[in-house]
Order: structure tokens, then C-alpha cells, then sequence
């Protein structure tokens, strides 16, 4: 019988990594890791606008995985990935794994107004369809999104990655807080693991980037916060929670966040917030140069998503990757 490693290392000669145009240094990061070369990929564009995509590594008969953030221009790399996807499955890859670390199609996950599509299920189907057989992703917006996929599902997430941070600071009288009543449940996680009491906001949605906080539902007045959402689009939730928290005389603010995509205003908006000691944000997002604020901490989970992919390819649990209970196979 082989010995773990001997097993391991035979397992990851079995598999190709690939990356779509989204978040190439992500996946190169996941291979460094797994100490495997990232397969190489070409994508060209014709005169009518239309991509071609061409896997340029054998993929007969082997694990495939497929990086690809959707993140803007989220259709161009939508496509992307399904064209990559279905070049995988017509080179007769044995399992096809798309690796997304950021699904932006979550918030689309309910029927809340008049004839419009839940995208978050029809871009699942697209996404089986082209060729997935298995999605590892991190931080659906909405948990019922995981259901969304005909298809096995790892959904990761980064509550330990981010207490492995805050624990190197002073959490004396400090309170998780929770933007709203939604994502409770996930800064919950996060306090257990940080010892500490959480805390959320009682938010209404007026706009894409019009909300309303009526009141904080916790004990956060005179203490220490840490504001933790699964993402920061263009802050105005944000923006809002700050100022009810000053209303409640709090002391240190630390944001965090899974996916900073920050988008429209939202990099004007936190510029202009004074008070904020750090925004501490995860690596599922590629971050262009202008959006690095001087009190932005990155820690990256592309180790956590290497680990995910050695164990699908060694066909261990992934679900103790980011599980408190026990798990049995």
C-alpha cells in the first residue's frame, strides 16, 4: 500500500490547472502551493467579437481544474469559463472542476420583483451545462445559492483565514458586527472563533446602492468593532452601519470582508471615512493598483483552495476544511 505522500504525489501528477483571464496570479499562487506547473491556455477574440479559447495541456483522462473569479467584466469572463469548461470536456478530461472563487450571480438568487430572472440558478445551470462536474467556490452572498448547482458543490469560506488576523490584535471589549440580520450567521462563526459577541444591523434595501440601517440589534455601545460582510461592493452599506455605530459612541473600527470588489463610489466612500484602523480583505478578488488603500490588509485563501483541490483529487473530506463539527468521510 502506498505510503500518504507517495499517494499524494501521484494524485497531483493526475491533474491540470488552468486559468481563465480573471485572476491568473490566484491560480498561480494555488500551483505554487501544490507544486505543479499552471497549465498554459490562450484566448483570442474574433472580428465579430466572439472569444475562442484553446487549453493548451493534455487533459485526456485527467482531474482538470479551471480557475475563474466572475468578477468585471463579469460576462466576458463568464463566457470565458464556459468555453473553457467545454474545451475540457471535449478533450475528454476525466473530471472537470470549476474553481470560482468569487460567484458575483449569488445576489441574484430570488424572484423580488416583477418578470426577472434568478440569474444565480441559470448561471449554474450554464455553468453544468458547459462541461462542470464539480464547483469549489467560497461565500455565496445567499446560502440557498449552493443549491442552485445540479452538481457537487465545496463551498469554502474564509472565517478562519481572517480570525488567524484579528487574533494577533488587542480584542479587548470588541464586538463582531454583522451589516445586516442575512449575514449573521457567518460573523457569528467568526466571533465563536475569536471568543467575542456579535452584533447586527437591521438593513433595508432601497437601491444597488441605496440602503437603510434602522437600528443595530446588540450591545456595541462604547466598545471596539469589527464589521464583518461576505463582500463590499460599492460600500453604501457600509457607509450607513459606520455612521449608526457612531451614533453608539464605538471606539476602534476594523472592516472585513471575503470578496473586496470595490466598485462604483466605494473607493471614494471609504477615502472619505476617517476612524477605520484597517480593512482586512481576502484575495478571491483580483485588486488593481488605485483601489489599495493605505489601510487595506490582504490574506490571501489560495492556500485553502489548494488544499481543496488536493483533496478532490485525493478523494479526502473537503468539508473539514472549514467545519467546527466532526466529520466522517
Amino acid at each position: 500500500m502506498l505510503s500518504d505522500g507517495l499517494q499524494n504525489d501521484r494524485t497531483l501528477r493526475d491533474i491540470t490547472v488552468f486559468s481563465g483571464s480573471a485572476h491568473p496570479e490566484f491560480a498561480e499562487e494555488m500551483c505554487d502551493i501544490l507544486g505543479i506547473e499552471l497549465a498554459p491556455r490562450r484566448t483570442t477574440r474574433f472580428s465579430n467579437d466572439c472569444l475562442q479559447v484553446q487549453l493548451r495541456a493534455n487533459c485526456r483522462q485527467r482531474d482538470v481544474f479551471i480557475v475563474q473569479p466572475l468578477v468585471p467584466p463579469v460576462q466576458e469572463n463568464l463566457v470565458e469559463l464556459c468555453l473553457m469548461l467545454d474545451a475540457a470536456r471535449g478533450a475528454s478530461a476525466a473530471h472537470i472542476t470549476a474553481v470560482i472563487p468569487h460567484y458575483a450571480y449569488a445576489r441574484s438568487d430570488k424572484k423580488d420583483a416583477p418578470r426577472i430572472s434568478i440569474a444565480g440558478r441559470l448561471v449554474a445551470d450554464m455553468i453544468a451545462t458547459a462541461g462542470a462536474t464539480r464547483v469549489v467556490t467560497m461565500a455565496l452572498h445567499a446560502p440557498q445559492v449552493h443549491g442552485f448547482f445540479s452538481i457537487p458543490v465545496d463551498h469554502l469560506n474564509a472565517v478562519h483565514e481572517l480570525a488567524v488576523h484579528f487574533k494577533q490584535t488587542d480584542l479587548t471589549d470588541t464586538v463582531v458586527v454583522s451589516p445586516d440580520l442575512g449575514n449573521a450567521k457567518v460573523a457569528a462563526q467568526l466571533a465563536r472563533k475569536l471568543g467575542l459577541p456579535v452584533a447586527a444591523g437591521s438593513k433595508r434595501r432601497l437601491a444597488d446602492d441605496r440602503v437603510v440601517i434602522d437600528t443595530i440589534v446588540g450591545d456595541v455601545v462604547g466598545k471596539n468593532v469589527i464589521i464583518f460582510d461576505d463582500e463590499v461592493a460599492n460600500a453604501g452599506t457600509i457607509v450607513e452601519l459606520l455612521a449608526r455605530l457612531r451614533d453608539r459612541d464605538v471606539r476602534r473600527i476594523s472592516l472585513a470582508c471575503t470578496h473586496a470588489l470595490l466598485t462604483g463610489k466605494a473607493i471614494q466612500r471609504l477615502k472619505g471615512e476617517t476612524g477605520i484602523d484597517e480593512i482586512v480583505i481576502t484575495n478571491t478578488v483580483p485588486l488593481a493598483p488605485e483601489k489599495r488603500l493605505p489601510n487595506l490588509v490582504t490574506r490571501s485563501v489560495a492556500p485553502l483552495f489548494a488544499e481543496a483541490v488536493r483533496r478532490i483529487s485525493s478523494g479526502q473530506s473537503v468539508s473539514s476544511l472549514f467545519s467546527d463539527e466532526p466529520t466522517y468521510g
